[in-house]
């Protein structure tokens, strides 16, 4: 087969019986794959019109990149521990200079797998980002948060302290988790499950969202899941059981949409991403 994608389906199709000299006519184009995710050319999930679509292509090179490659050791440093993987660090091979050329300040103990796109002035605290995922532009990942793979960040947002947003490979035809542009994520806070947080959204601090949390707006009562609407702040907190009164289930509540003392608070100094 000549078109990589055609191998790329292919192999995918037969990825428990795939032979070394399979693996060896794939290996090429899945590498290819990879640097293309790395670069930002392309993407696990993408916006079309009002709506985000995962690039099933990309999933299947992530997960045959783990039939191509073979763990290596990776060498440690001062302060960093020795690694065994079959994914690279992304800057594991770096210069100064390639920090500079990509407007990128990152802090020791932040740890970022090759095929993670981490655009111009983004900020990594000591943090983890997993392999396809996507941090936008002038972002910060502060200390202890986590992206998941291929979770997809927007531009200057604010992913707080000890926050998770999970991530996705299979199933392949799944959305990741979709944080969009200008979003603050309040510390120790959890979106999994594909949820998408539309921009301008404040979520406060220890909030938890999955595809089956109930989100409660205050004022009318409306009850939706799986999606955070354009500037909701949210809060955590809890909804009666109807068929169990006695009992209260963990909910996120809108309590307002944010206004500009929202903002001033939630607010990420420039200084920091320069």
């Amino acid at each position: 087969m000549t078109d990589p994608k055609a191998l790329i389906d292919d192999a995918f199709a037969r990825r428990d019986r795939l032979t070394g000299a399979d693996l060896e006519e794939i290996a090429p184009v899945v590498a290819a794959g990879l640097a293309a995710l790395d670069r930002g050319e392309t993407r696990a999930a993408r916006p079309v019109g009002d709506a985000w679509v995962p690039d099933t292509h990309v999933k299947k090179l992530i997960l045959l990149s783990f039939l191509t490659s073979a763990n290596t050791m990776a060498d440690g440093g001062p302060g960093r521990p020795r690694t065994f993987d079959k994914v690279p660090l992304k800057f594991e091979d770096w210069a100064p200079d390639d920090f500079v050329k990509a407007r990128l300040r990152v802090v020791p103990g932040a740890v970022v797998r090759y095929g993670a796109h981490i655009a111009p002035g983004a900020v990594l605290m000591p943090s983890f980002v997993n392999v396809g995922a996507w941090v936008g532009p002038g972002t910060m990942v502060d200390t202890w948060a986590t992206v998941g793979s291929c979770a997809q960040i927007g531009a200057r947002c604010h992913i707080s302290g000890g926050a998770g947003i999970g991530g996705v490979l299979e199933p392949l035809g799944d959305s990741p988790v979709v944080i969009e542009d200008d979003v603050f994520i309040g510390a120790r806070s959890e979106v999994a499950e594909g949820v998408r947080v539309r921009r301008g959204a404040v979520l406060g601090m220890g909030v938890f969202l999955g595809k089956s949390t109930p989100i409660v707006d205050r004022a009318t009562g409306a009850v939706t899941y799986g999606e955070v609407p354009e500037d909701a702040v949210v809060v955590p907190g809890t909804r009666a059981d109807p068929k169990q009164p006695g009992l209260a289930l963990a909910a996120a509540v809108i309590v307002k949409y944010a206004d500009a003392r929202t903002r001033g608070k939630t607010a990420l100094n420039d200084l920091v991403r320069e």
